[in-house]
């Protein structure tokens, strides 16, 4: 018996990934990293910054990611996020690039306690790959 399911990412500008080999997922979600394999409950959650991690039978592949909306049914899995990396071609210095401009968001004196929060935890993630 298979132990596979599929995934497709989707950013607005295009379909992202489209892989039905997947055997598990591990997704930065609000409640926490959560890990998905064939036959997991139905789920519908929101991500926050993080990194995505993608295995197959033989390789794995990571994206980082800033937002968005997962659900997971009938062993398909649909992530919709407007911003999308792969690890593999994020350079040093695009890291740094979006990690100054985090950090100035997060001076600013009218920010949310929610907001304050993600941009913690995309600060975290960035110096992680950094």
């Amino acid at each position: 018996m298979s132990e596979e399911f599929k995934v497709e990412i989707l950013n607005p500008e295009k379909s992202f990934l489209s892989r039905d080999d997947v055997t598990e997922i591990v997704i930065p979600a609000f409640e926490g990293e959560m890990g998905i394999l064939k036959d997991h409950i139905s789920i519908i959650s929101f991500l926050k910054p993080g990194i995505i991690k993608i295995f197959f039978k033989s390789t794995q592949e990571s994206y980082y990611v800033e937002d968005g909306i997962v659900e997971f049914k009938n062993n398909n899995l649909s992530i919709l996020t407007s911003s999308i990396f792969n690890v593999k071609d994020m350079d040093k210095h695009k890291i740094e690039k979006i990690l100054k401009k985090t950090e100035e968001d997060s001076n600013g004196s009218e920010i949310s306690d929610q907001d304050k929060y993600l941009i913690d935890q995309k600060i975290d993630t960035l110096k992680s790959l950094n």
